[in-house]
Parts: structure tokens; sequence; C-alpha cells
């Protein structure tokens, strides 16, 4: 980053950490097989971010710590209930219920414990059960792995934030299309709404639960 833009944060007092707390919850954002396989129109090779999510599954499940799953998913054969959405992303419509492309990569460690949540637009929040699940579970910590950073990251992320919670991001376990939508919105994210931060550090706080 250039030394003006470093600068222009500081004065803003941006990148300020807001830390762990107590009462942690995983939300794995639509790791879904339309997104990590390349077949499919908004696929890609997800596969070393699959293999850092498995990571903190591992530490959430063996420490009892709330883990949901996100997935986009469309139940119109016109995507209607994707809204104006569907103008803007008309490859959507590939996530149709009932085909491959809405089911879970097969490679991420899923519990029967785990709960999976169907979603409409880009935010894991928006119109869905998410919010009342954190409250009754006593949550203050939501740390988002999955994909895209600059999209279904961001956005829950974003919202996650606008409802009171400490939002994590562990760095290595999300991606993108690209490399340059994926940098820039970690660097911002990080700098307004979320702590971005070292999947292994992630890890040891999971751990500790």
């Amino acid at each position: 980053m250039s030394s003006d833009k470093r600068a222009t944060y500081e004065r803003a007092s941006m990148d300020t950490r807001v830390g762990y707390g107590a009462h942690p919850a995983l939300l794995v954002v639509d790791l879904q097989k339309g997104f990590t396989d390349p077949e499919n129109p908004l696929g890609g090779d997800l596969t070393a971010v699959i293999e850092r999510t498995n990571r903190l599954l591992e530490a959430a499940h063996d420490n009892d710590v709330p883990v949901v799953f996100t997935r986009i998913i469309t139940s119109h054969e016109t995507g209607a209930d994707y809204g104006i959405w569907m103008k803007k992303i008309p490859r959507l419509d590939t996530l149709a219920a009932g085909t491959k492309w809405v089911e879970i990569d097969d490679r991420l460690d899923v519990a029967d414990t785990d709960h999976i949540l169907d979603k409409r637009q880009a935010s894991g929040f928006h119109g869905t059960e998410l919010s009342s699940m954190l409250v009754a579970w006593g949550v203050d910590t939501l740390v988002v792995t999955g994909c895209t950073t600059s999209g279904c990251i961001r956005a829950s992320v974003v919202d996650a934030c606008a409802n009171g919670y400490r939002t994590i991001v562990p760095e290595e376990a999300v991606g993108d299309r690209a490399i340059e939508p994926h940098e820039s919105n970690l660097f911002d994210m990080n700098a307004k709404y979320a702590d971005v931060r070292p999947v292994d550090e992630v890890v040891s706080y999971l751990t500790e639960q």
C-alpha cells in the first residue's frame, strides 16, 4: 500500500482490532459445488480454501462450536426468488434445487449437528434464520469462511458487523475468482468491518473454547 493510502487510513483510525469474544460460531459461506467445481460457469478451484476450512471445522466440532453452512439455491425455474440479483448474474439459475450444484462440496467435513442454511441473496443474514440461531446460541463472535471474498463473504461480514458480532475472517480460508478483488476486499473488510487473521490463529482460538 502506498504511503498516501496508509496515511489516509491511519488518519481515519481504521484497522482497529475488535478481537475475539467468548462464544463463537463458524459460518461457512457457499462452498457448494456450483462454486467449487470449475465445470459450473460460476465455479473455480477452491481446493486450498476447502482444506483450510476443514481445519476450522475440526476445531469447531471438537470444541462444540456451532457451525452453519450457507448455500445459494433457487426453487423457481426462472430464478424469480433471487429478485433483481438474477438480472445482474443470470447464471445463478444453475444453482437450482435438485441439482448437484447446490450440494455442499463432498470434501468438506460436515457433521450431523451442522446447520445447512438456504439463501437467495449474497448475505447469509438476508431473509434467513441465521440471526435467530446466533442469538439463541448466545454467540458474540462470528468466524466467516468460504466464497467469494468480494461477494457473499463481504456481504455476510458487513451484516455480521451491523448486527453487533465480533467478526473474524481467516485470511487463507476465503477465496474468489480473481486475486485483485480478493486482496482488495480483504484489505477493506479488515479496515472497516472485521479482523482478518491467519488461519492458524483462528484455529487456536476455536480450540480454546
